[in-house]
Parts: C-alpha cells; sequence; structure tokens
C-alpha cells in the first residue's frame, strides 16, 4: 500500500526575494514528503516527483536529474524517463534509525541547466519483524535458604528492536510455589522484571528452583523471548551431625600393631559445604591414657592404635567421640565407644646368654662346653612352656641342665678351621600357646687355628727349562708353596736341600730367597757341559712345632748357538783348514773332489751346518754340496783350464745368530800318468792324516756316548724314585754325512723331545721358546697331552 503527501510552501512575502535568486543563481528549490513501510521489495515506488514538482518528464533526463547521496549503496533511485522514485534496496528501519520513534530518511535530488535543488523527506514506518531477547539466555541465581518472603530481586529486562506497539508489553513468569512476578515501567527504559520471593525456601528440601521468564511485544500476533532462571539455594548451618549406629561396640586383641584399626564411626549432616562436613574428636573428657593408647581420623572416624594394648593391664575401655560440622557456629553430636580387649599369647620367650666363649681351638673334644643358655617368658600355663632347639648341620648342640629352663651350648663332633673357621649359630625358642611364638638368637662361634697343615706345593715335582749362559745372581726360576693354616702357622720359610750327596752337588750353585721360592743361579750353565739336574726345596711353616715339606725341582738346560764350526778336514800341519788336492785332466764332470768335514758343539738348528761356495777361480768348473761339503767338478777339464784352482768353504750353523768357519780347498789339475805317479806318494801320507782324524772323531763320539749314557742312567734312577709319570730317556744318534750332527730324545709327562741336528722327522713340530733346537714327536703309545 502506498500513501503519498504533497506540501508546497510558499511564503507571499518572500515571493520578490525568490525570483531575484532564481535569476541570479539560476537555481531553484522545493521539498515533498513520503512515507512507505519498511522491508518493501526492491523497485517499489515511493512516489513521483516530477509530478508532484511540476517538472517537465521530457526535460529530466537532459537536465540530468538526479538524487545526490553521499551512501556507496543508495536507498532509493530516480527514474529520468518519468521521475518515479523507486526503493533500491530492502531497508531495515532498526538498521537505519535504531531505537528512534520516528524514522525519516532525507533526500537531495538536483537539476541541471538551470540548477534546481529539490528536498525530499521519506518517512520508514515501522513493522513487527523482531522478537524480544534477553542478553542472557541462562540466568543463575544464587539465594540463601534463611532469606525472608518479600525480597526482590532485579532481573534484566529483554529488548526488542521495534519500536512503539511492537516492543517489550508485558512479562510472564512460570507457575512455581515460591516466586512471583513484578513489572515495573520505567518509561523510555522499558519495563524491568522483579522477582519476588513469596514463600521460605529450605535447601534440604529443594536445593535449586529452575523458572522461565516470557517477555512478549505488542503485535498481532505477539512475539516472544524466553530466559530460563536456575536459583541455587545457600545452605545455612541448621542440621547437627547424626551418628548412624545408637552403640557402638568392637572386641581388640590385645598388642594389636599401632596402626590397626579398631572401628569407624559414622555421622552424617544434611547440611551442604563446610555445613555438611563432619569432623571427628575424642570427647574433652577422655582421660590422658586413652589418648596415648588410641588415635581416631578426624576425617574418617577411624579409631586406631597408637600404643601398645595390654590385657594384663586392663580388658575394657570406653571412649567418648565427638563429631562436629564446619559451620561458622558448628554444631556437635557426642556418642560412646565400647572397646573389650582380648587376651592373646603375647609374649615371645627370651634368650639370654651367658658364660660364652667366642672362641674355641679346633682340637677340642667332643662335649666341650661353648656356653650357658636360658630362656624365659613372662606368660603362664602353656603360653609359658619353652623348647629350645639349634640350627641343623652344625658340630654343636644343646644339651639341658638339670635347672629348669637353661641349656649347655657343647660341641658333638670334631672341628676343623680348614674346612670352616666360624659357626653362626641360631637358638630358637618356641613356647606351646596358640598361636606358639618364638624367638631366635644368633651367636657366632670362631674356631681358632692349631697348626695341623704341612705346607703344599703348587707343583710336584717343578720342571724348569733353563737357557745356557744364564747370567749368574740372577733369578731363574721360582717355587710357590702354601699353607692352610692362618697367621705364624701359615709363614712359609724356604730353604734347598743340601746332603752333600752326589746328586745334590749342584745345589751349592744355587740360592733361594727364603721368602719369596725364587731361585738364582750362583753360575752360569753351559749345556755342552751340564744338560740337566735335580735338587730338592723345603717350604717350612712357622707353627709350633713347625710343619715342612719338600719337593723335587727338575732342570733342564736347553741349548743356545755358543759354539762356531770346527773344520775336521781339510786340517794342515800347522793346524790351518787347508788342504791340497790333485785330480787328473781327464776326468769327468761329477767326479768327487774331496768332501769338508766340519763338527759343531751345539746342537739342532744350532749345530746344523750348511756349506758354501765363498770364493772360487771357476764357478763353472767345481760344485758344492752345501749339506754334505762334498766338492765335486760340474765338466770335464779343457786344455784353456788353468792347472790350479783355489776354494774357499764357508761352514755355518743355522743359530738365530749363526757362527761360522772357513776352509781352504787348493786343487790342481796334473796329467794322468803324473797323478797316478803321485797318487802312491802320497796315498801313505793321506792315510796317516785320515788315520788322525779318525781318531779325534772316535774321541769326540766316545766324550758325547759317555756324557749321555749318565744321563739316561741318572734319569732312570730319577724315574724309580718318583710316583709321578715323569721320565727321561737320551739316545744317541751319529749321523756323519759331511758334518756331525746331534739327535738327543728325552720324554717329560706326556710328551717326547729331540734336540735334532740337520735332518727332522717328518711330522715333528718345533716347540715355541725351545729356540728352534727342540722337537715334540708324535707319541705312539698313547695321545700327546702338554706338560705342565
Amino acid at each position: 500500500m502506498e500513501q503519498r503527501r504533497c506540501e508546497t510552501r510558499r511564503a507571499k512575502g518572500c515571493l520578490v526575494g525568490c525570483v531575484v535568486v532564481v535569476l541570479l543563481w539560476s537555481v531553484a528549490s522545493a521539498q515533498i514528503r513520503y512515507s512507505i513501510s519498511e522491508e518493501v521489495n526492491e523497485g517499489t515506488v515511493v512516489g513521483n516527483i516530477a509530478k508532484d514538482l511540476g517538472l517537465d518528464k521530457s526535460t529530466l533526463k537532459e537536465r540530468k536529474y538526479r538524487i545526490v547521496s553521499s551512501y556507496a549503496d543508495p536507498l532509493f533511485h530516480v527514474n529520468q524517463n518519468d521521475g518515479i522514485l523507486y526503493v533500491s534496496r530492502k531497508i531495515d528501519r532498526e538498521e537505519v534509525c535504531e531505537q528512534s520513534r520516528t524514522c525519516f530518511i532525507n533526500l537531495k535530488t538536483v537539476l541541471e541547466n538551470p540548477l534546481e535543488v529539490h528536498y525530499i523527506e521519506v518517512e520508514l514506518l515501522d513493522i513487527n519483524d523482531h522478537s524480544p531477547n534477553f542478553p542472557d539466555k541462562d540466568k543463575r541465581l544464587e539465594i540463601s535458604e534463611n532469606v525472608l518472603p518479600g525480597v526482590r530481586i532485579p532481573l534484566k529486562p529483554a529488548r526488542d528492536p521495534d519500536a512503539g506497539p511492537f516492543s517489550v508489553q508485558q512479562y510472564k513468569l512460570s507457575p512455581n510455589d515460591y516466586f512471583r512476578l513484578e513489572v515495573k515501567d520505567k518509561g523510555e527504559d522499558g519495563k524491568i522484571p522483579m522477582l519476588i520471593v513469596q514463600k521460605s525456601l529450605d535447601r534440604e528440601v529443594a536445593g535449586s528452583h529452575s523458572l522461565v521468564l516470557t517477555a512478549l511485544d505488542g503485535g498481532k500476533p505477539p512475539k516472544s523471548g524466553d530466559m530460563n532462571i536456575i536459583i541455587n539455594v545457600l545452605d545455612v548451618n541448621d542440621n547437627a551431625p547424626v551418628f548412624s549406629q545408637d552403640v557402638y561396640s568392637v572386641m581388640l586383641d590385645e598388642n594389636a600393631s599401632v596402626g590397626t584399626t579398631v572401628i569407624q564411626v559414622n555421622a552424617t549432616d544434611l547440611d551442604d559445604g563446610t555445613n555438611g562436613k563432619v569432623v571427628y574428636s575424642f570427647s574433652s573428657i577422655v582421660n590422658r591414657r586413652l589418648l596415648q593408647l588410641f588415635d581416631i581420623n578426624p576425617l574418617t572416624g577411624e579409631i586406631i592404635v597408637k600404643g601398645l594394648v595390654n590385657y594384663e593391664e586392663k580388658d575394657r575401655y570406653e571412649i567418648e567421640i565427638e563429631a562436629s560440622d564446619k559451620g561458622f557456629a558448628p554444631l556437635a553430636t557426642q556418642k560412646s565407644v565400647i572397646i573389650q580387649i582380648v587376651d592373646v599369647n603375647d609374649n615371645a620367650p627370651d634368650i639370654e646368654v651367658t658364660s660364652f666363649s667366642n672362641s674355641i681351638p679346633e682340637d677340642s673334644r667332643p662335649g666341650t662346653t661353648v656356653a650357658l643358655i636360658s630362656v624365659n617368658d613372662l606368660d603362664s600355663g602353656l603360653n609359658g612352656k619353652v623348647i629350645c632347639s639349634l640350627s641343623a648341620d652344625t658340630p654343636f648342640a644343646l644339651s639341658p641342665s638339670l635347672k629348669d629352663k637353661m641349656y649347655s651350648l657343647v660341641t658333638k663332633s670334631p672341628l676343623d678351621r680348614e674346612k670352616q673357621s666360624q659357626y653362626d649359630l641360631t637358638i630358637t625358642a618356641k613356647d606351646a600357646g596358640q598361636p606358639p611364638l618364638s624367638s631366635e638368637k644368633t651367636i657366632s662361634v670362631v674356631v681358632s687355628d692349631v697348626n695341623d697343615n704341612s705346607p703344599e706345593f703348587s707343583l710336584s715335582p717343578y720342571t724348569f727349562y733353563v737357557t745356557e749362559g744364564n747370567e749368574p745372581g740372577t733369578s731363574v726360576f721360582s717355587v710357590k708353596a702354601f699353607d692352610r693354616d692362618e697367621n705364624d702357622n701359615a709363614l712359609i720359610s724356604y730353604h734347598i736341600l743340601r746332603d752333600g750327596s752326589e746328586e745334590n752337588k749342584l745345589a751349592s750353585f744355587l740360592n733361594i730367597n727364603t721368602e719369596s721360592g725364587d731361585i738364582l743361579a750362583l753360575k752360569s750353565f753351559d749345556f755342552e757341559t751340564l744338560k740337566t739336574f735335580q735338587f730338592q726345596v723345603v717350604a717350612t711353616d712357622s707353627g709350633t712345632p713347625s710343619l715342612s715339606n719338600n719337593v723335587t725341582v727338575n732342570v733342564f738346560i736347553l741349548d743356545q748357538n755358543d759354539n762356531a764350526p770346527v773344520i775336521l778336514y781339510p786340517v794342515s800341519s800347522n793346524g790351518s783348514a787347508e788342504g791340497v788336492e790333485e785330480i787328473p785332466r781327464n776326468v769327468n764332470a761329477g767326479h768327487l773332489v774331496t768332501k769338508v768335514r766340519a763338527y759343531d758343539a751345539d746342537i739342532g738348528y744350532n749345530g746344523w751346518l750348511l756349506f758354501s761356495l765363498q770364493e772360487v777361480t771357476d764357478h763353472s768348473l767345481f760344485g758344492l754340496d752345501r749339506y754334505t761339503g762334498q766338492i765335486r767338478t760340474l765338466r770335464s777339464f779343457t786344455e784353456t783350464d788353468e792347472a790350479e784352482h783355489k776354494l774357499v768353504i764357508l761352514v755355518k750353523d743355522n743359530g738365530n745368530v749363526s757362527l761360522s768357519a772357513t776352509a781352504t780347498v787348493i786343487v790342481k789339475v796334473v796329467e794322468p800318468k803324473e797323478a797316478f805317479a803321485a797318487s802312491d806318494v802320497k796315498s801313505s801320507a793321506k792315510v796317516d792324516e785320515e788315520d788322525n782324524v779318525t781318531f779325534y772323531l772316535m774321541i769326540t763320539l766316545g766324550s758325547v756316548s759317555v756324557l749321555f749314557l749318565i744321563s739316561i742312567i741318572v734319569l732312570i734312577a730319577m724315574q724309580c724314585s718318583k710316583t709321578t709319570d715323569y721320565t727321561s730317556k737320551y739316545l744317541q744318534e751319529t749321523n756323519y754325512d759331511g758334518t756331525l750332527c746331534h739327535s738327543i730324545q728325552y720324554r717329560s709327562g706326556d710328551k717326547r723331545y729331540m734336540l735334532v741336528g740337520p735332518r727332522m722327522s717328518i711330522g715333528s713340530t718345533i716347540v715355541p721358546g725351545s729356540h728352534a733346537n727342540t722337537l715334540v714327536l708324535p707319541d705312539r703309545r698313547r695321545g700327546s697331552a702338554e706338560v705342565r
């Protein structure tokens, strides 16, 4: 529905002034008013401005008729073709004018050539398009339960953006028995709702109340808005605690442990918060003795044992308990608790040790008294009857005495400190009560030492290997003995047995440290002179009387490369290693010129000799076997070959640091006839020379054989006098193939050893630390084992 209203104001007295203004400025102005409801659709006609102002429609477009507005999104627009004012978009009155009762929008239209300004006023009429709205959808109030009826509680009013009759007109409260509603009109501020208490509150009956406040506007039909009101009733301390039982009675065993709960009392208070929290305590009339025996938990009401409760002192207790709340003015209630004490077997036997000897010699006889023991029990009857016992598996026993509850602790079997030096004996006393009580007492008995053990060596016999050429005065090996006794009885001293016998004559060249057992050699040993010997070491303790033990020490001397090779042939008349050999010129290749013979007193690799040509006039003519020392021709002689050749042969052993000697052989090449003539003359001299060489060789071999035979006899005697599996056997083998080689075999434990020369047995292995002189031979009698 569209409404129009046009009003033209003219003042007759100003007519002349207006004409002058129009003539001077070519400007004209007029004002009209229209009314339109809010929220109309876009394009709704507001009014025909051209018609109402009497403007020529045909000139509107030419004169650029328009609305001058500062809004980026104008609310209205005018059609330049017909001069009609239209709505550009939906208009919300509450957005434009907010809470104003009337809402006017002023528009300014302009025409050019000449300039005309017309003012248009559009009134927006309100419609009921908003519902009342409370600031809070939920309102929570707290009211004390002792508030008096008639108390007023103001509430925040509801707001309605609409104005006039469409604003909030009335309030309604949901039905209830405790509250009513009263509305107070504040004029422009609207209507204020008031909540009035009309009946006394009781938190214990109803702790909270839920109400709904409704606001209604004046529309038809009216629109409304709700607010939920939650009223919490605050507590007042108006109820005293109440115990759950009229009488509390309980049975308690005497000697109940501290902290044991006797009984738990319980009281409740209908009030809320601190007014309903109950605390427990003993009444002020309870005597001090009870306070020492019992305590009460103020929060839970548990009565607990605080001290020792003894039936023999008192068999019944009556305690006054008080329960109070925590209100500002606390309320309290008293109740009696009766505790009956039950008698139990509460006294364990007591063990007392008298006349105790904490140390006893290990040679004490069975039946020796160690201590006297008495037991006592404060209970009577069966609870006071005591049985005493001793821990098992000990060489001690308890022997009852004639006096009641008295025992003797005695030995029942021989003692041995070396097996066990201390006994922790547990004595148990147990009464005949139900349940029985027992007590224990542990005493320590120390077994003192008696010198009843001889020193024992860690090995028997000892076997040591000493390299020849040792430095005199230095330690070569040591022995060690231990004694299972203690203190002075285990203090060991060492000395070497020197009885003057032939077997122990080498003991004079040894010395021993009496405390450590280190053995020093006073002389340097020579393998070529001495290969093995033995002696006795005695270990003696410091007990009274002292005990001793002896051990056999077997010493084997190991060879070192300390002998240089000796040339046996060729040897000249003045003793130098030089010789002359004559051979026919017509000999073939491979002819034996001569053989260089040498000897080394060392054994094994140290005595293994190798031959080499150090100097030769013609290398293509002569060759030398490096193992046998044989010199042979490599080819036949020619006419151009020289008649005399000098050969220098180097003979060296295979020691780590090899030693050597040289021999010179002069080979003269003669014609066959001269050779045969000279051979007869030379044969006699050579036979004499070879006889001398053979003589020296026989002396050497005989000496070695005698020495080894003596060694074998000594070792056999040692084997016969020992119970251990220890044998030593020497077998001399002479392999004379250009050099004198040695092969000595001996046995130690489960292994066989051989000191070898240049040729070794297949399958033999070198023993580490033997300086490449000793080989381990596989034992064909039984599996070999490492000598320990």
